[in-house]
Formats: C-alpha cells, structure tokens, sequence
C-alpha cells in the first residue's frame, strides 16, 4: 500500500512538472514575441519621427511605443510570477520527500536498534527454524530479502529526488534572477518613454489650444474615408452583379453574393480553414497601427474615429503580399494612389495606399506572392498599408483572420 501510494505520489509529481513546463515554455515564448515586437516599433517610429510635423501624429506614435512597451511588462511579470508558483510547488515537494526520507531513516533505524537488542541474527535463524515446512522458510527469506531492498529503494529514489529537486530549484532561482534583471531593464525603458511622453504633454497643451482646428481636421479625413469606402463597397457589389449576370443566376434575395463554380467554393472553404493562420499582407515586418471599428481617437477625447479596415505601418519600400491565392478581382486609383482587390471565393482582401502595382485584373495570385509596393508619404515618411476583408459586400475584421494580429 505504501509503495502504490509512493509510485502516485512521483507520478503525480512529474505531472505537475510537465504542467509548469508548458507554461512557462509557452510565456517565455510571448515575452520573446513581444520584445521583437518593441524593437520593430522602435526601428518604424525612428525612422518617421524626425520627419514628423503633425502632433496628433506624434502622440500617435508615442502611444503606441509606451502601450507595446507596457505590455512587453507585463508579459515580464507573467513569466516571473509563473517561476515563482514552479519555485514554490517544487520547494513543496521536498519538504515532503524530506520528509518521507526522514520517517523511512528513523524506520530503519529503529528496525536496527530492535534487532541489535533482540540479537537480530538469532531472531531471524528463529523466525526461519519456526517455519512448519521447507515452502514457508523460502517465502520468509524472500519476504526478509523483498523488505530490506524495498526499504533500501525507497530510501535512494527519495534522495535521488530530493537532489534533483533541490538542483532545479537552485536553477529556477537563477532564472527567476535573470528575469527580474529584464524586468528592471524594461521597467526603465519604460520610465524613458514616459519622460519622453511628459515632454510630449507640450505638445498636447498646444493640441488643446486648437482643438477645434483639429478636430475639423479628423473630421474632414474621416468623410474621406468614408466616401472611398462606399466607392468600395460599390466596386464588391457592380462585381457581385458581373459575376452573377456572367452565370445567368437571377434576381433573388441573395443577389449580394457571388454566384460561386465548384473550383471557387474549394477556394473559399480553404480560406476559410485558414482563419486565424493567415499571413500578414507586408513582406517585412510590420505594427498594427489602427485597429478595426469603432474607436476613440489616439489623442482627441470625446472624438470617435471608424475604421473599416486595420492600418498596417511597415517599413519604407515595403511590398504588399497576398494573404492567400486568389484571383485579381479590380485595380481601383485611390487619390492617386491604388488598391488591388483579390478574390478569394466569395472573399475578398483589399490592399490600399499602394504606390505601385505588379499584377493587373485577372491574375492568379499565390499566397505570400507580391503584389506591388506600398505608399509612402512625403511629408511624414509613413509607409502604411490599408488593408480590408469582405464576404460577398459584407465587412469582416481582418484581426480574426491574420495570425496574431490581435
């Protein structure tokens, strides 16, 4: 019984150690994620703020260095507390071996101590000689024998555990060391950017000096924004009706879908599959800028902004890249810039604030296949992608889609 709860015991044990290995695997991970992601938005905002003349942008910018920063912290302090909850569990667990180690010592020792004063070794020429036959003398000396090496096992499997224990936890204090030295280092980073957001505050004060400038500002990109978007939107429906005239499917209430062949729905079902695990849509690498929907607007309170698409920033002589094969559905010229539309079944993904395009209407496109190159301002030295997903006429948020843009 006691050997069956011991084996429970060690399995159990080993469970917990996998569990935490996962975890912290799995956090290590996302804090390495996380410090690339820091570092790209670092390199992209350097390279744009001296150039910088708009202060809304500015603060902008800053924002999203100081919210990627915080959450470069708290992936820190994740990693540290789950060390933490490892160190403690694993101290424990030899608290408990020890324990064990010490019941089966004091055990043995007793053992030893009656049988120097019953003169063990007559006491056990007894126990045999009192055996009615020769069958029960040999299972007594088994028994002896399986007693004493059972007991001499337990002993050596705990002290073997008890080291390997205290060996990983003299590890895991050195690596929770470790990463308190990151935290402390990125704790610092961070007080570096809130003195630079403090002198940015400045910069806020004369924003609320002409708060009325701006916001006329905002809201006139806005309807902009609004009026290409209807342009696209009316661009998905006219193709819509094309697609449908071309098969002769009549008028009916589902006239706002595409009208799909058996090669485009396999298309459109492996589009599908894909979701969650879909490419970025620039070649390098990239940071979310503006997110899907409604939102408050960065630096105006009491502003709300709609966006029908994400904002990529990426770096300058970016390209655009295809999410996923397909076929070029529209080349559209966008205040002379453009966008390509790419058909993916009865989806479709749109790149805009192109500069360049190198495909025209009717390609088949592969996926991560270049597409043309990305916009990049004058006056801001901005290279930002404007990237939407449709069904048929219908908006989606490309964040549920594209591998870990949420």
């Amino acid at each position: 019984m006691k050997r069956s709860k011991f084996l429970l015991f060690i399995g159990c044990f080993f469970l917990c150690q996998i569990s935490f290995g996962q975890s912290k695997k799995e956090l290590e991970q996302q804090r390495i994620e996380i410090q690339k992601e820091v570092s790209d938005i670092r390199k992209l905002l350097s390279e744009t703020r001296s150039k910088e003349k708009n202060v809304l942008n500015q603060l902008n910018d800053i924002n999203l260095q100081i919210n990627a920063q915080t959450k470069l912290i708290n992936a820190f302090t994740a990693e540290s507390n789950a060390l933490n909850k490892e160190i403690s569990s694993n101290e424990n667990e030899l608290r408990h071996l020890q324990n064990e180690l010490k019941k089966l010592k004091d055990d043995y020792a007793e053992m030893i101590y009656k049988s120097y004063k019953s003169q063990s070794q007559q006491s056990r020429i007894m126990f045999l000689l009192s055996s009615t036959n020769f069958h029960q003398a040999y299972q007594r000396i088994q028994y002896m024998k399986q007693y004493t090496d059972f007991r001499k096992a337990q002993g050596d499997q705990i002290v073997l555990k008890s080291n390997d224990l205290k060996t990983l936890n003299d590890t895991l204090e050195i690596r929770k060391k470790e990463k308190e030295v990151l935290l402390e280092e990125s704790k610092k980073e961070q007080d570096k950017i809130k003195v630079e957001k403090k002198s940015q505050e400045e910069i806020r004060g004369k924003i609320k000096k002409q708060e009325k400038k701006y916001s006329r500002e905002i809201k006139k990109k806005q309807l902009e924004e609004r009026k290409i978007d209807q342009r696209i939107e009316k661009i998905i429906r006219d193709e819509i009706a094309k697609a449908n005239k071309k098969t002769g499917k009549k008028k009916t209430n589902k006239t706002s879908e595409f009208s799909l062949s058996p090669e485009a729905k396999i298309v459109a079902s492996k589009f599908v599959e894909n979701k969650g695990k879909l490419p970025w849509p620039v070649e390098k690498k990239g940071i979310l800028s503006r997110r899907y929907g409604k939102q408050n607007h960065p630096t105006l309170s009491g502003i709300i902004i709609e966006s029908n698409g994400v904002h990529i920033r990426t770096e300058k002589g970016s390209n655009a890249r295809a999410i996923f094969q397909g076929t070029v559905l529209q080349i559209q010229s966008v205040v002379g810039k453009k966008a390509i539309y790419i058909q993916h079944g009865n989806y479709i993904t749109i790149y805009n604030n192109m500069e360049t395009v190198t495909v025209k209407k009717g390609d088949k496109v592969t996926v991560k296949q270049s597409i043309g190159k990305i916009y990049t301002d004058k006056i801001s030295n901005k290279t930002t992608l404007k990237f939407q997903i449709y069904k048929n006429a219908t908006r989606l948020n490309p964040a549920d889609w594209i591998y870990k843009m949420k």
